[in-house]
């Protein structure tokens, strides 16, 4: 299991845990509202058996009776809406309902009776067989319930917000360790390359006429500016690359061209001609040429020294498209994403950062975008690059 893997699955073990959280926090806090539904019934319950016995009270037989309780029962609600409604379904009376400003009192009550009766409110029995007390919603109650959904709200932000903070900075993290490391890649091969181009001057100063060292003297002379060309790449990483307007064609046919000298015979190219096609594109050579090249490079290993590469350029109104065909082993597609990921390889050897470098260059350098169109097993991989016209 690759790192990727490790780190997407811990996002979803904290994902599930903070789900979890907030699941079981809304549990409890319904539950705890139902509690507090049953403990406001119950006062109301005790405030119709203390009017009722108010009520009932004779002063010249209960004179030695004390009501404190009971009154106090009837004062102490301050919080539970309440309505009083007689034999005759007439509001009686009514207490604790946040009537608003400039609304007729008895039309905001009957209306709440009536959604009250519509939701199925059971009514308690009230002082005389045919009185009914309706009970609302307190506002504690109804904040309680409505509390979850904001505590699922805050703590969705906090996680979507957090996740968007941390991603963001692990993205800087990755990028300045790219840089720094092109950077560094850029000037350590100065060195070298500066003492081969002072021995290959050695060489001819000391060989000059012989011809099987001149020979040797050129190959080195292609290498040394193959060198130069990669520290000029690595060098262009982490800054803004100047984009010039060149024909694709005869990018893809150099690069073709390259590629080809190192391949096994056993691989045939099918590209373009580029004296009969033209498609000009905003790009910069060294950077899109590495793009190319890692493309036909991948193409190479995956067909193991026998095979067909094709390249295929066509537009619409805003993109050029540049799809890169081979007949290798295909990518199963659960991999057509994960391909592009730093470090995500099927080989044997190697660090997993060309395909990554080369979404790097194709979308952040060049504004396209690179996906793997259609891959087959044992059939081939096309992958596609679309750059803005």
């Amino acid at each position: 299991m690759d790192i990727y893997q490790r780190k997407s699955r811990q996002k979803w073990y904290l994902a599930f845990l903070g789900l979890a959280i907030i699941v079981f926090s809304m549990w409890y806090t319904n539950y705890m509202a139902e509690r507090l539904a049953v403990v406001e019934e119950n006062n109301t319950r005790f405030f119709a058996i203390a009017q009722e016995d108010l009520n009932d009270a004779d002063p010249e037989a209960d004179e030695y009776c004390d009501f404190t309780l009971h009154t106090e029962i009837l004062f102490s609600n301050t919080t539970i809406p309440m309505m009083i409604v007689n034999e005759q379904g007439e509001i009686d009376a009514a207490r604790n309902w946040d009537i608003p400003p400039r609304r007729d009192s008895v039309l905001f009550l009957k209306q709440k009776l009536n959604a009250l009766i519509e939701e199925g409110a059971e009514p308690i029995q009230g002082f005389g067989m045919q009185t009914r007390i309706y009970i609302g919603e307190s506002q504690i109650l109804r904040q309680l319930r409505y509390f979850p959904i904001v505590q699922f709200l805050l703590i969705g932000g906090f996680i979507v917000f957090g996740y968007l903070g941390l991603n963001s900075a692990r993205r800087a993290e990755q990028n300045r360790v790219w840089v720094g490391m092109a950077k560094e890649t850029a000037h350590q091969l100065g060195t070298p390359i500066s003492a081969i181009v002072a021995w290959i001057e050695h060489l001819k100063l000391m060989r000059g006429e012989d011809e099987e060292t001149m020979e040797i003297v050129g190959e080195l002379r292609n290498d040394v500016q193959r060198l130069e060309l990669i520290a000029e790449r690595f060098s262009k990483i982490g800054s803004t690359p100047k984009l010039d307007p060149v024909n694709v064609y005869e990018e893809l046919a150099k690069c073709k061209d390259y590629m080809q000298r190192r391949a096994s015979r056993k691989v045939s190219f099918d590209f373009p001609n580029p004296t009969e096609h033209q498609q000009t594109v905003n790009i910069n050579p060294p950077l899109f040429d590495w793009v190319i090249e890692n493309l036909l490079r991948n193409a190479l290993d995956a067909m193991g020294g026998k095979g067909a590469i094709s390249a295929e350029v066509y537009d619409d109104n805003q993109y050029v498209y540049i799809d890169i065909t081979d007949s290798g082993k295909g990518i199963p597609a659960n991999n057509h994403k994960r391909v592009f990921q730093p470090g995500f390889t099927t080989k044997k050897r190697g660090w997993g950062l060309g395909l990554s470098l080369t979404k790097r260059i194709v979308e952040e350098y060049h504004g396209g975008r690179i996906f793997v169109k259609r891959s087959e097993e044992d059939k081939g991989t096309t992958f596609t690059i679309s750059l803005p016209k």
